[in-house]
């Protein structure tokens, strides 16, 4: 049977699509959330309605970008509820373009955001969970961590490496930290709205034709955390049936 432990859960990128979704479906379960993203208005409106519907949620201004950012904003959710049970490392950018474009600041933004969002969550989160004897870890990645297509080989680069850190870190801390990388497919969500390349965005409007509602990333999120603690789900592609990508 699954662990039906209440847990503390950290997500970053809270503030709207996966992010949002997984706080409300991690909420409905009853646990204790602590969700962080940038656009607070929204933040503060999304904690509002958790809690009004009986659920525990609070909220922090967080930018992944920022090493500083992270550790306080692990160290606040621990403050607040004693422990962080789960970070989900879900802020993201996706900004496609040919390479021959040359948008080197939407490159480095990518790396940013992506990556380095990504290892800041675990060097915060990682001595906290070490600390308390556990924990559970959850990168959200893409089916591009898999795969790369025309315009997207800096995205997919960083997925990559997103799937790639998620590996090691689950080889380097079997039996104490779970891990587990969710990679979704197209999925409902504002991430496509930032591509300013007119040509990729038409792409993208297309491929995007058939998408997933943010709610299937949700429900892949709460199946690994719930599952109890022998049980570690290293990887999950979620995407739409109707797709052939």
């Amino acid at each position: 049977m699954p662990d039906q432990t209440v847990k503390v859960v950290a997500i970053t990128g809270a503030s709207s699509g996966i992010g949002e979704a997984t706080a409300r479906r991690l909420a409905a379960d009853g646990h204790r959330l602590f969700l962080g993203a940038r656009r607070t208005d929204r933040l503060d409106r999304l904690v509002t309605e958790i809690t009004a519907m009986g659920g525990t949620a609070a909220a922090r201004r967080l930018d992944v970008t920022e090493a500083a950012d992270v550790q306080d904003f692990v160290a606040a959710a621990e403050e607040r509820y004693g422990r962080v049970d789960v970070m989900v490392n879900n802020a993201g950018v996706m900004l496609l373009s040919p390479l021959e474009a040359l948008r080197t600041q939407e490159w480095n933004r990518m790396i940013d955001v992506n990556v380095r969002g990504v290892l800041h969550g675990i060097a915060a989160a990682l001595p906290v969970m070490r600390a308390q004897g556990g924990g559970h870890i959850v990168n959200i990645a893409s089916v591009g961590a898999h795969e790369v297509s025309p315009t997207a080989a800096v995205y997919c680069a960083t997925k990559f490496a997103v799937r790639a850190v998620s590996e090691g870190l689950r080889q380097e801390s079997a039996g104490d930290v779970r891990v587990t990388l969710v990679s979704p497919g197209v999925t409902e969500s504002e991430l496509a709205d930032g591509i300013a390349d007119p040509a990729a965005r038409a792409a993208m409007r297309t491929y995007r034709a058939v998408a997933l509602p943010a709610s299937a990333i949700a429900d892949a999120v709460a199946y690994a955390i719930s599952q109890p603690p022998h049980v570690d789900v290293n990887e999950i592609v979620v995407r739409p049936a109707a797709s052939a990508q």
